[in-house]
């Protein structure tokens, strides 16, 4: 809205300028005519100098360069100027071709010829951002070189900051995107917990690169952004207390993703439920409970229990105890327990640093033999398998000694009367009570 009204006063300025040379002065006012034309131009040049304000950048230098060098200096269009346009954009039209089938085919044959795929990628990614960069430079150098008027001058600076911003951050999140499909590659080969959420990162993060080229590019023209991102700051302070929920559980899923407790398949406990992972989402964590029924977690709950993976086991402890009877003389059990050990350690699947076979305890009704041992391979059915074996063999080897396994029993001496009585019919004077399991018999 000031454009017209500088204009006009720089009109009427030098117009009084003008005027006043043409009015002749005379001895007592020259001096002060004289200074009054000085001042008025000044105050032109100042009002003039506000109105279009300088644009230099490197591409107007390297143009002005080049037509230093054919002594083009004059200001108006010539064939000269329109020749040396086109031959700036055949110029870019060629220079496109050289690196799109010549440079980057090279670039993208070596690459082929590398382990990582992450270089065919970035190649394949950059190739059309480069060469419409080169094609920019070759347009624009040709407007730089004719002389247009001042408005078409200043749209054309404004186009060249918007289009060269955008090729720049094209080419940057095009390299950014290669990087993240890199990564998702190798996150699922190597079956990591974090391949189930890249697709989400990857559209995040995009997101927030594309947000933050568009400020910028904003800022490069004369924008206030600041006044925006204070808006935006406050409408997200609201927007997160009134989802305070759902970003607690995103978050949460950032932490599992980070972090690997587990992965989908494997058994774990998240503090009183247990199951087999099936699902990691971004709200939530589903479980399938041993009995098939479907737990789900809030990702947020996830992050603040402890869990227990019950898939990533080292090794598998056995600990076992066993008792004999009483009846078990001091030789036979040394003997026994030397024969366990033997059998335990003779498993190759046993750690024998780890094998510990000790006759412990005296107990109310058993004299009691303490075994323990590691298993090298972590499989549930394997280790089970094996404690099978071991079980099979101590049984084998308890029989073959003529010694007997111990099971909870009392002996009763009764009063001489109850005796008689029961000598009368046919009963011993002591009666065995045996409670090895509910419903057993008394003699």
């Amino acid at each position: 809205m000031l454009r017209p009204f500088k204009t006009t006063l720089a009109f009427l300025l030098l117009s009084a300028a003008a005027w006043a040379q043409t009015v002749p002065p005379d001895a007592a006012t020259s001096n002060a005519a004289a200074q009054q034309q000085a001042n008025t131009t000044a105050a032109a040049a100042v009002v003039a100098s506000e109105k279009t304000p300088p644009r230099s950048d490197l591409l107007e230098h390297a143009v002005d360069s080049i037509l230093g060098m054919f002594d083009v200096r004059t200001g108006q269009n010539t064939t000269t100027h329109f020749v040396i346009a086109a031959v700036f954009i055949v110029g870019g039209l060629l220079l496109r071709r050289v690196v799109t089938a010549l440079i980057f085919k090279q670039l993208k044959r070596f690459a082929s010829k590398t382990e990582t795929t992450l270089d065919d990628k970035l190649f394949s990614a950059l190739e059309g951002p480069v060469a419409t960069f080169i094609m920019l430079v070759g347009i624009f150098s040709a407007a730089k070189v004719l002389k247009l008027s001042r408005e078409t001058d200043e749209f054309l600076g404004y186009g060249s900051t918007v289009a060269f911003s955008l090729v720049l951050f094209w080419g940057l999140l095009r390299a950014f995107s290669a990087l993240l499909d890199h990564g998702q590659e190798i996150a699922v080969k190597k079956n990591m917990g974090i391949a189930a959420f890249m697709p989400w990162i990857k559209k995040s993060l995009v997101v927030v690169f594309v947000i933050f080229g568009v400020l910028l590019t904003a800022q490069s023209l004369g924008f206030e952004v600041k006044t925006f991102l204070a808006g935006l700051g406050i409408g997200g302070l609201a927007f997160a207390l009134a989802a305070q929920d759902t970003i607690a559980n995103l978050f949460g899923s950032i932490v599992v993703a980070i972090d690997q407790p587990f992965k989908i398949g494997e058994a774990v406990k998240i503090g009183a439920n247990e199951g087999t992972v099936e699902d990691i989402g971004l709200r939530s964590t589903k479980l399938r409970a041993p009995g098939k029924n479907l737990i789900i977690i809030p990702n947020k709950m996830v992050a603040a229990e402890p869990v227990i993976n019950n898939s990533r086991f080292i090794r598998r402890r056995v600990e076992q105890v066993f008792g004999l009877t009483y009846d078990t003389s001091a030789e036979k059990m040394q003997e026994i327990v030397t024969e366990i050990r033997g059998i335990i350690e003779g498993e190759k699947e046993v750690v024998t640093e780890s094998v510990h076979v000790y006759f412990r305890d005296f107990s109310a009704s058993s004299m009691d033999v303490w075994i323990a041992y590691e298993t090298r391979d972590p499989d549930f059915a394997k280790h089970m398998a094996l404690r099978q074996r071991v079980n099979f063999a101590v049984m084998r080897a308890v029989q073959a000694k003529g010694l007997g396994f111990a099971f909870p029993t009392q002996t009763m001496n009764l009063p001489s009367g109850v005796a008689e009585l029961l000598a009368a019919a046919g009963k011993p004077a002591s009666a065995q009570v045996t409670n090895n399991f509910p419903g057993a018999s008394k003699s």
